[in-house]
Protein backbone atom coordinates (compact mmCIF):
# COMPACT_ATOMS: atom_id res chain seq x y z
CA UNK A 1 0.00 0.00 0.00
CA UNK A 2 1.44 3.28 -0.99
CA UNK A 3 1.55 5.98 1.73
CA UNK A 4 -0.60 8.88 1.53
CA UNK A 5 0.76 12.05 2.55
CA UNK A 6 -1.29 15.48 2.91
CA UNK A 7 1.16 18.81 2.23
CA UNK A 8 0.62 21.73 4.16
CA UNK A 9 2.35 25.16 4.54
CA UNK A 10 2.71 28.20 5.86
CA UNK A 11 1.94 31.22 3.68
CA UNK A 12 5.79 32.38 3.52
CA UNK A 13 7.08 31.73 0.35
CA UNK A 14 9.61 29.77 0.96
CA UNK A 15 7.19 26.99 2.46
CA UNK A 16 4.67 27.72 -0.45
CA UNK A 17 7.66 26.93 -2.85
CA UNK A 18 8.68 23.86 -1.00
CA UNK A 19 5.29 22.30 -0.95
CA UNK A 20 5.01 22.84 -4.82
CA UNK A 21 7.84 21.13 -4.86
CA UNK A 22 6.58 18.06 -2.64
CA UNK A 23 3.13 17.37 -4.49
CA UNK A 24 4.91 17.73 -7.54
CA UNK A 25 7.38 14.22 -6.83
CA UNK A 26 5.06 12.88 -4.34
CA UNK A 27 1.45 13.74 -5.07
CA UNK A 28 -1.04 15.09 -2.28
CA UNK A 29 -3.60 13.19 -0.29
CA UNK A 30 -6.80 15.18 1.48
CA UNK A 31 -6.00 15.30 5.11
CA UNK A 32 -8.93 13.53 5.70
CA UNK A 33 -7.58 10.44 3.53
CA UNK A 34 -3.92 10.88 4.15
CA UNK A 35 -1.79 8.73 6.33
CA UNK A 36 0.58 11.27 7.19
CA UNK A 37 0.82 15.04 7.56
CA UNK A 38 3.37 17.36 6.87
CA UNK A 39 4.00 20.61 7.80
CA UNK A 40 6.37 22.77 6.69
CA UNK A 41 7.24 26.24 7.86
CA UNK A 42 8.58 26.92 11.36
CA UNK A 43 7.27 25.96 15.01
CA UNK A 44 4.50 28.45 14.70
CA UNK A 45 3.03 26.42 12.37
CA UNK A 46 3.33 23.47 13.61
CA UNK A 47 1.68 24.17 16.39
CA UNK A 48 -1.47 25.34 14.27
CA UNK A 49 -1.38 22.28 12.49
CA UNK A 50 -1.31 19.91 15.11
CA UNK A 51 -3.96 21.99 16.93
CA UNK A 52 -6.02 21.93 13.16
CA UNK A 53 -5.93 18.14 12.92
CA UNK A 54 -6.04 16.90 16.06
CA UNK A 55 -9.41 15.62 15.43
CA UNK A 56 -7.57 13.37 12.64
CA UNK A 57 -4.88 11.66 14.93
CA UNK A 58 -2.85 11.67 11.98
CA UNK A 59 0.98 12.22 12.89
CA UNK A 60 2.65 15.32 11.54
CA UNK A 61 5.96 15.33 10.29
CA UNK A 62 7.66 18.90 9.88
CA UNK A 63 10.04 19.97 7.58
CA UNK A 64 11.53 23.79 8.43
CA UNK A 65 10.86 26.21 6.56
CA UNK A 66 10.61 29.44 8.78
CA UNK A 67 12.86 30.75 11.48
CA UNK A 68 12.50 28.10 14.48
CA UNK A 69 12.56 24.69 14.04
CA UNK A 70 12.44 23.19 16.85
CA UNK A 71 9.80 20.33 16.40
CA UNK A 72 10.74 20.52 13.00
CA UNK A 73 13.20 18.05 10.57
CA UNK A 74 16.10 19.21 7.82
CA UNK A 75 13.73 20.01 4.73
CA UNK A 76 14.44 17.82 1.62
CA UNK A 77 13.13 16.78 -1.16
CA UNK A 78 14.62 13.35 -1.75
CA UNK A 79 13.91 9.96 0.33
CA UNK A 80 11.22 11.52 1.88
CA UNK A 81 9.11 8.29 1.77
CA UNK A 82 11.62 6.58 3.78
CA UNK A 83 12.57 9.09 5.69
CA UNK A 84 8.81 8.65 6.92
CA UNK A 85 8.55 4.95 7.20
CA UNK A 86 11.75 5.11 9.42
CA UNK A 87 10.85 8.19 11.32
CA UNK A 88 10.30 8.06 15.31
CA UNK A 89 6.84 8.83 17.21
CA UNK A 90 6.39 11.22 19.85
CA UNK A 91 3.48 12.01 22.17
CA UNK A 92 2.16 14.88 23.67
CA UNK A 93 -0.62 15.82 26.12
CA UNK A 94 -1.61 19.63 25.12
CA UNK A 95 -2.84 21.85 28.50
CA UNK A 96 -5.99 22.85 28.79
CA UNK A 97 -7.16 26.47 29.88
CA UNK A 98 -10.35 27.80 31.00
CA UNK A 99 -9.91 31.36 31.74
CA UNK A 100 -12.60 33.66 33.18
CA UNK A 101 -13.09 37.09 32.29
CA UNK A 102 -14.21 40.25 34.14
CA UNK A 103 -17.47 40.40 32.31
CA UNK A 104 -17.91 36.56 33.24
CA UNK A 105 -17.48 34.86 29.93
CA UNK A 106 -15.40 31.65 30.45
CA UNK A 107 -13.33 30.88 27.51
CA UNK A 108 -11.44 27.44 26.77
CA UNK A 109 -8.64 26.11 24.81
CA UNK A 110 -5.94 24.15 24.31
CA UNK A 111 -1.83 24.54 24.61
CA UNK A 112 1.06 22.09 23.53
CA UNK A 113 3.90 24.45 24.72
CA UNK A 114 2.73 26.46 27.40
CA UNK A 115 -0.50 28.94 29.10
CA UNK A 116 0.73 31.78 29.93
CA UNK A 117 -0.44 34.39 32.18
CA UNK A 118 0.37 38.13 31.62
CA UNK A 119 0.06 41.63 32.82
CA UNK A 120 -1.78 43.99 30.21
CA UNK A 121 -1.04 47.15 31.45
CA UNK A 122 1.61 49.42 33.10
CA UNK A 123 1.74 47.84 36.79
CA UNK A 124 2.74 44.67 37.58
CA UNK A 125 0.05 41.72 37.41
CA UNK A 126 -0.94 40.33 41.15
CA UNK A 127 -1.08 36.93 41.10
CA UNK A 128 -2.76 34.26 43.65
CA UNK A 129 -1.59 30.37 42.97
CA UNK A 130 -3.34 27.30 44.52
CA UNK A 131 -2.44 23.90 43.06
CA UNK A 132 -4.96 21.07 43.23
CA UNK A 133 -7.29 22.73 45.59
CA UNK A 134 -4.59 24.19 47.94
CA UNK A 135 -3.36 27.67 48.42
CA UNK A 136 0.78 27.75 47.96
CA UNK A 137 0.85 31.58 47.44
CA UNK A 138 -1.28 34.22 48.54
CA UNK A 139 0.77 36.90 46.65
CA UNK A 140 3.00 36.77 43.24
CA UNK A 141 3.75 40.16 42.27
CA UNK A 142 5.39 39.88 38.14
CA UNK A 143 5.46 40.17 35.08
CA UNK A 144 3.28 36.84 34.47
CA UNK A 145 3.63 33.17 35.01
CA UNK A 146 3.26 29.97 32.94
CA UNK A 147 2.70 26.29 33.03
CA UNK A 148 4.91 24.70 30.45
CA UNK A 149 4.91 21.05 29.09
CA UNK A 150 7.74 19.01 28.77
CA UNK A 151 7.54 19.75 24.66
CA UNK A 152 7.05 23.34 25.38
CA UNK A 153 9.35 23.70 28.36
CA UNK A 154 12.54 25.08 25.48
CA UNK A 155 10.33 28.15 24.58
CA UNK A 156 8.93 31.04 26.25
CA UNK A 157 9.70 28.65 29.64
CA UNK A 158 13.25 28.38 28.88
CA UNK A 159 13.57 32.51 27.76
CA UNK A 160 11.47 33.13 30.96
CA UNK A 161 14.45 30.94 32.99
CA UNK A 162 12.60 28.11 33.59
CA UNK A 163 13.69 24.24 33.72
CA UNK A 164 13.60 22.19 30.64
CA UNK A 165 11.96 19.35 31.46
CA UNK A 166 12.57 15.84 29.91
CA UNK A 167 9.93 15.00 27.32
CA UNK A 168 8.51 11.26 29.44
CA UNK A 169 9.26 12.82 32.82
CA UNK A 170 5.73 13.50 33.75
CA UNK A 171 5.99 16.77 35.39
CA UNK A 172 4.79 20.69 34.39
CA UNK A 173 7.07 23.80 35.03
CA UNK A 174 5.18 26.63 36.75
CA UNK A 175 7.80 29.39 36.19
CA UNK A 176 7.77 33.29 37.00
CA UNK A 177 8.08 35.58 34.46
CA UNK A 178 10.18 39.24 36.16
CA UNK A 179 9.05 38.46 39.44
CA UNK A 180 9.01 41.29 41.78
CA UNK A 181 7.40 39.87 44.93
CA UNK A 182 8.83 37.41 45.98
CA UNK A 183 11.99 38.77 44.29
CA UNK A 184 14.10 35.61 43.96
CA UNK A 185 11.09 32.85 43.66
CA UNK A 186 11.55 31.45 39.92
CA UNK A 187 8.89 29.09 40.22
CA UNK A 188 7.79 25.23 40.95
CA UNK A 189 7.90 21.70 39.24
CA UNK A 190 4.50 20.30 39.36
CA UNK A 191 3.35 16.45 38.89
CA UNK A 192 1.69 16.26 35.40
CA UNK A 193 -1.81 15.83 37.50
CA UNK A 194 -1.88 18.95 39.08
CA UNK A 195 -4.51 21.29 38.62
CA UNK A 196 -3.50 24.63 38.69
CA UNK A 197 -5.61 28.34 39.16
CA UNK A 198 -4.23 31.53 38.65
CA UNK A 199 -6.60 34.35 40.66
CA UNK A 200 -5.88 37.92 39.15
CA UNK A 201 -5.93 40.25 42.23
CA UNK A 202 -7.08 43.91 41.80
CA UNK A 203 -8.06 42.85 37.92
CA UNK A 204 -9.47 46.62 37.07
CA UNK A 205 -6.46 48.57 38.32
CA UNK A 206 -3.72 45.62 37.15
CA UNK A 207 -5.40 43.89 34.02
CA UNK A 208 -4.10 40.58 32.95
CA UNK A 209 -4.17 38.60 29.77
CA UNK A 210 -3.96 34.66 29.01
CA UNK A 211 -2.50 32.76 26.53
CA UNK A 212 -2.40 29.26 25.34
CA UNK A 213 -0.09 28.72 22.39
CA UNK A 214 -1.31 31.70 20.55
CA UNK A 215 -5.09 31.99 21.73
CA UNK A 216 -5.60 35.16 23.73
CA UNK A 217 -8.61 35.96 26.27
CA UNK A 218 -7.82 39.55 27.81
CA UNK A 219 -9.41 40.87 31.03
CA UNK A 220 -9.15 37.41 32.83
CA UNK A 221 -9.77 36.90 36.43
CA UNK A 222 -8.96 34.01 36.47
CA UNK A 223 -7.51 30.79 34.79
CA UNK A 224 -7.33 27.11 35.48
CA UNK A 225 -4.73 25.00 33.67
CA UNK A 226 -4.32 21.17 33.82
CA UNK A 227 -3.07 18.22 31.58
CA UNK A 228 -5.29 16.38 29.06
CA UNK A 229 -3.87 13.28 29.02
CA UNK A 230 -6.52 11.71 26.83
CA UNK A 231 -5.35 14.36 23.99
CA UNK A 232 -2.86 12.72 22.29
CA UNK A 233 -1.12 14.69 19.70
CA UNK A 234 1.22 12.96 17.51
CA UNK A 235 4.92 14.13 15.82
CA UNK A 236 7.59 12.30 14.01
CA UNK A 237 11.43 13.10 13.70
CA UNK A 238 14.01 11.68 12.19
CA UNK A 239 15.73 8.51 13.52
CA UNK A 240 18.03 10.13 16.29
CA UNK A 241 16.76 13.42 16.25
CA UNK A 242 13.30 12.79 18.38
CA UNK A 243 12.29 15.02 21.53
CA UNK A 244 14.61 13.72 23.74
CA UNK A 245 17.69 14.34 22.11
CA UNK A 246 16.56 17.88 21.22
CA UNK A 247 15.70 18.38 24.79
CA UNK A 248 19.14 17.52 26.06
CA UNK A 249 20.71 19.28 23.20
CA UNK A 250 19.14 22.50 23.75
CA UNK A 251 21.05 22.39 27.16
CA UNK A 252 24.48 22.49 25.84
CA UNK A 253 24.19 25.23 23.57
Amino acid sequence: MSLRIAFTASEAHTAQTARAALIGRYGNTPEEQAHIIVALGGDGFMLQTLHRTQHLDLPVYGMNRGTVGFLMNEYAESDLISRLSDAEEAVINPLSMKATCVDGTVHHALAINEVSVLRAGPQAAKLRITVDGRLRMEELVCDGALIATPAGSTAYNYSAHGPILPIGSDVLAMTAIAPFRPRRWRGALLPKTAHVRFDVRDPDKRPVMAEADSYAVEKVVSVEIKSEPDIKHRILFDPGHGLEERLIREQFV
